[in-house]
């Protein structure tokens, strides 16, 4: 089989490309380079032509045929545009997540078929798995890693089957040492290469000063929230303990954040724009005069304001649930699609590297409501909830 490898310099896609090849296939090395701009870039993160040297020199040690393909335009329409729209709408997005579904399994998936390619592989550590379902149609399965420290099936979780099909993982069973091992043994020259870090194809970023290339500063208060706030809000959110106590009727509010005004608590500082902050944030607000750190509890774009609690466990961090609307609901196995009024048990995380939580998802007409079983740390509007049974990844969506 003619199988398309995205080489990226690292060492776990050097390592899929090097098992595909001991296993037989015909194996291509492909590198994508998706960004330009190193505006708002910290110095020395995501040297793009250092890792093209690696990647080449992974390909000549491997003797597979290399090619070099930019899809820059492709990921400033698809992931940077989208960037961009949702921190301006005060959303937080996850652009790795962006990345897999619109570019490494989109767009490179694209021309690797037009290389005659059958097949893409990546270095992802996640497993995939195929069975026939009862009309003898083909039902692909994305399955969590085998190590558990470095599980990136949350990265893939807007896959359609259709990508699925298209995809292979060959270290989704191995542990990072192993992956290492190989790499070394092989004499491959990414064997003790560091792990890239930050947004896909970027790198680690100043989050402000990148977003000032389209979002304006724009001086707002800072007001810190108090405990007593919640005292006289015991029905909201944070309230509601277990299943037990969730009813038809209180789903929107176990799933709704609080909503502060400017009056809610007291004005400690100020800040350059609430476009450039996050949920749970902790650090950037440069404001003293607390004894535990201070954290992000909410933003509003709209009146430019950020609200702020003090101590990790804060109660404006935590919720009991959340809503993903309608058009925003993603399966990775439609088989498994829910109708309204349909009511499941699954395993969710919020983040990635989040150990999985219990939750009970409810299916209503204006979307999908997912409720913890405990209250969750810092949910935050944009990200993706993804939901398993098991170590299968069903579905995902943004939250709202």
């Amino acid at each position: 089989m003619k199988i398309a490898v995205g080489l990226s310099g690292g060492v776990d896609s050097s390592v899929a490309a090097l098992l595909l090849k001991e296993a037989g296939h015909e194996v291509i090395g492909m590198f994508m380079q998706n960004w330009h701009d190193t505006t708002g870039t910290l110095h020395g993160d995501c040297p793009w032509k250092d890792d093209l040297t690696i990647a080449k020199m992974v390909a000549k040690k491997l003797d597979i045929p290399f090619h070099f393909v930019d899809l820059s335009a492709t990921y400033s329409d698809r992931v940077v545009d989208y960037m961009f729209s949702e921190y301006s709408k005060g959303r937080t997005p996850n652009p790795d997540v962006l990345c897999n579904r619109e570019i490494k399994f989109e767009a490179f998936l694209k021309m690797a078929l037009e290389l005659g390619a059958e097949r893409v592989a990546t270095g992802h550590y996640c497993r995939k798995e195929s069975f026939l379902n009862e009309s003898g149609a083909p039902i692909h399965r994305l399955l969590a890693g085998t190590d558990p420290n470095k599980d990136q099936s949350y990265f893939l979780c807007q896959l359609s089957q259709d990508q699925l099909s298209k995809a292979l993982f060959p270290i989704g069973n191995l542990l990072k040492p192993q992956v290492r091992e190989l790499a070394a043994k092989a004499g491959l020259p990414s064997a003790d290469k560091r792990d890239s870090q930050g947004i896909c194809f970027v790198g680690k970023i100043d989050l402000p000063l990148f977003l000032q290339q389209k979002i304006a500063q724009k001086e707002g208060d800072v007001i810190e929230i108090f405990g007593s706030f919640y005292v006289s809000n015991q029905t909201a959110s944070y309230s509601i303990k277990g299943y037990d106590s969730i009813t038809l009727d209180n789903l929107n509010l176990a799933a709704t954040p609080y909503s502060y005004e400017k009056s809610s608590g007291r004005v400690i500082g100020k800040h350059q724009g609430a476009h450039f902050y996050t949920v749970g944030q902790r650090k950037g607000l440069n404001i003293g005069g607390h004894t535990e750190p201070l954290f992000i509890i909410a933003t509003d774009t709209e009146r430019n304001l950020i609200f702020t609690g003090e101590g990790q466990n804060h109660p404006g961090l935590y919720r009991k649930g959340l809503l993903i609307l309608n058009d925003e609901v993603h399966y990775v196995r439609p088989d498994q699609f829910m109708k309204s009024g349909d009511i499941r048990d699954y395993m969710v995380r919020i983040r990635y590297r989040q150990p999985l939580q219990r939750a009970r998802l409810y299916k209503r007409d204006e979307g999908l409501y997912i409720i913890f079983d405990e209250p969750q740390r810092g949910i935050t509007p944009g990200q993706f909830a993804a939901w398993y049974e098991g170590d299968e990844l069903i579905g995902s969506g943004v939250i709202c």
